[in-house]
């Protein structure tokens, strides 16, 4: 059943949570191993390699040779590798090819019965163990990480500015994380960059950033600058991308000048390049050909301003000969300033840009041309990330009743934000490192509009509602809100993962209630007029339609349910069979079957769904059965309100 469940599976809402593995490799050596991953093939966007022996194996491909040599090849071609083997047979296959951490592929094994997912090599600069999180969610199994930082909850050190777009700087990786595996003291001196990694940490971690720290073991600098030399104990650095490069330049000076000048600069004033969000310069520069060739080298995005945008802009060091060559008194501090306050969507207490060095004028000898540069620092790093929004539906409540593709969504998400209740239910999909955000049910407006900054930022971010996300859920709200901010429609990317909505999982509950014409109707008047309510009641009973009425009663709103049965009263006989069904799926799920006439006598509220049964619903022993035609029936006629 879960191999149909996923084989199903559309390719393009699952391919989706593999967008950051730009190859992945798939492999079976039995027709065992073959059922197991084949399911995954659409997901994974993949290949899947079989031996001679499977050559008539639809939907796969035969590997040449044997499989230490095909494995070989894949090494060095793949982000990836899968494999449904024998972990120590697997072991043993790759132990030659073994080479860094930080160069190797992610390696995941699947056992031959589909119930673990182990994350064998490249846990976290690979990111196995996040792969395996994905990859188990969608099959249904148990991820098996067996890192220090999965047993603390904690996300792996050489992997936790990814999200934020952060760089890797230089540093003793190993010692720094043998010292948090081991539980002790981890002194953080952060400068710069978010601090949404630390609201996120289970309560008992190793990380302390009140200064000094005398018995800290390990040292994690986060900023732009470049960490002491000579640190006393052991050190890593992660550098945000928090500046902006200003550059003006003579005409034909050549890239390894241009390039030497931001080493030189960034030298002198203790900065790390890795920390360089992009370049900005005057657009008369934006053909620059050496100014390019640096762009393209350090893989950097180039931002081009008019004159008019730079002279706007106030600076310590104008110039009036620049003025006079450019049409602007500055090229470097104002389009390195300019570039900073406008790169991101600042958040409305992100800190201002200002100018971190002033304009640096720098020449080669023996070299033609001279720079101008000049480091302006933004309030929010750049992540260099196209932002994600999923809009994903949970079902009841069950883990078992929620979609293989929304549960490797939240799996795979950097934030997952939702109502706290939702949140608890969906407790095991979440993995450390993860950014979890709750806020109140009355806050829905709110949690759509962080999502989208956090998108906006770059950033993957799962919105969960219970039921279907685009019935009475979280995605209305998020698109209008798109919709108002002039949303583009591609960036940030939206999906949308559905799920077994309200209705359904009530009516599994109890039958076939819904085997006919149905309509769900909301009665909570907060969004929608009672007035348009009451005239979609009445439409539906007059036209008899078996309906699903959503959120019926609450604690202030008690009158709109006793108004909607005695609309029905009027169109329907009193013995019309009616369904309470409260928190369906869930450990305190309770399901009452009564009629049209006497259901208000049981206990309803937020939690319940109320169906209520059609001129043909019947009630057969503890089951409503409405058939799925009006052949054969004989209807009884009830007083209309005329």
């Amino acid at each position: 059943l879960r191999g149909k469940m996923v084989g199903h599976l559309s390719w393009h809402q699952s391919a989706l949570l593999f967008e950051d593995y730009s190859s992945i490799a798939a492999i079976a050596t039995t027709p065992v191993g073959v059922a197991q991953l084949q399911p995954l093939q659409s997901a994974l966007a993949t290949t899947l390699w079989v031996p001679a022996s499977l050559t008539d194996t639809p939907q796969t491909q035969t590997y040449p040779g044997s499989l230490k040599d095909h494995l070989s090849q894949l090494w060095e071609q793949t982000d990836a590798i899968v494999v449904c083997l024998a972990i120590g047979a697997v072991v043993r296959l790759i132990a030659p090819l073994l080479s860094h951490k930080s160069t190797d592929p992610a390696v995941i094994v699947v056992d031959e019965t589909g119930q673990f997912v182990v994350s064998l090599c490249g846990g976290h600069r690979a990111g196995s163990d996040r792969l395996t999180h994905t990859i188990a969610a969608l099959l249904g199994a148990t991820p098996v990480i067996t890192g220090a930082a999965q047993r603390a909850n904690l996300p792996g050190i050489d992997v936790l500015g990814e999200p934020f777009g952060w760089q890797r700087g230089d540093g003793d990786w190993t010692a720094v994380s043998a010292a948090i595996a081991r539980g002790e003291s981890v002194q953080v001196l952060q400068s710069g960059g978010t601090t949404l990694w630390r609201d996120h940490l289970p309560p008992e971690h190793p990380f302390q950033w009140d200064s000094p720290v005398p018995d800290a073991t390990a040292q994690v600098w986060i900023g732009p600058e470049l960490p002491p030399g000579d640190a006393a104990i052991s050190t890593v650095a992660w550098h945000p991308r928090l500046l902006w490069v200003g550059i003006g330049c003579e005409r034909g000076t050549p890239a390894a000048v241009i390039d030497h000048a931001i080493r030189t600069v960034f030298q002198a004033h203790g900065l790390a390049e890795a920390a360089i969000a992009g370049i900005a310069t005057l657009d008369l520069k934006a053909d620059e050909v050496g100014l390019l060739a640096v762009c393209r080298d350090r893989q950097l995005p180039l931002q081009c301003f008019t004159a008019g945008q730079l002279q706007a802009m106030p600076v310590p060091n104008p110039s009036a000969v620049v003025a006079a060559e450019v049409g602007t008194p500055s090229v470097a501090e104002a389009s390195a300033l300019l570039q900073a306050q406008t790169a991101i969507a600042q958040a409305p207490d992100t800190p201002p840009a200002w100018l971190r060095v002033p304009k640096q004028v720098v020449r080669l000898p023996d070299q033609p041309g001279a720079v101008t540069i000049a480091i302006a620092q933004a309030g929010q790093e750049w992540t260099g990330r196209t932002g994600k929004l999923w809009l994903v539906g949970t079902g009841p409540g069950d883990l078992s009743q929620i979609t293989p593709a929304a549960k490797g969504a939240i799996a795979t998400a950097d934030v997952v934000i939702g109502y706290s209740l939702y949140m608890d239910l969906v407790k095991p999909l979440l993995r450390p490192g993860q950014i979890i955000e709750t806020l109140p049910i009355t806050q829905e407006r709110q949690r759509a509009e962080r999502a989208i900054a956090l998108a906006n930022w770059g950033l993957t971010v799962a919105v969960i509602s219970s039921g279907d996300c685009g019935i009475y859920g979280m995605a209305g709200l998020v698109m209008e809100q798109l919709q108002a901010q002039g949303w583009d429609g591609k960036t940030p990317a939206v999906r949308v993962f559905p799920g077994i909505t309200a209705l359904q999982s009530a009516a599994s509950r109890v039958g076939s209630p819904l085997m006919h014409d149905f309509c769900a109707i909301s009665l909570s008047d907060l969004l929608t007029p009672w007035p348009m309510i009451e005239k979609r009641l009445l439409a539906a009973a007059q036209a008899d339609f078996v309906v699903a009425l959503y959120n019926p009663k609450s604690q202030t709103r008690t009158e709109q349910i006793a108004i909607a049965q005695r609309i029905f009263l009027q169109y329907r006989s009193p013995q019309t069979p009616v369904a309470l069904v409260r928190s369906a799926y869930r450990s305190d799920e309770t399901v009452t079957l009564s009629t049209l006439a006497e259901f208000l006598t049981h206990p309803v509220d937020m939690l319940t769904t109320v169906l209520i049964g059609n001129q043909s619903t019947r009630r057969h022993a503890d089951w409503m059965i409405t058939p799925r035609g009006y052949l054969g029936f004989e209807s009884t006629p009830v007083p209309s309100c005329g």
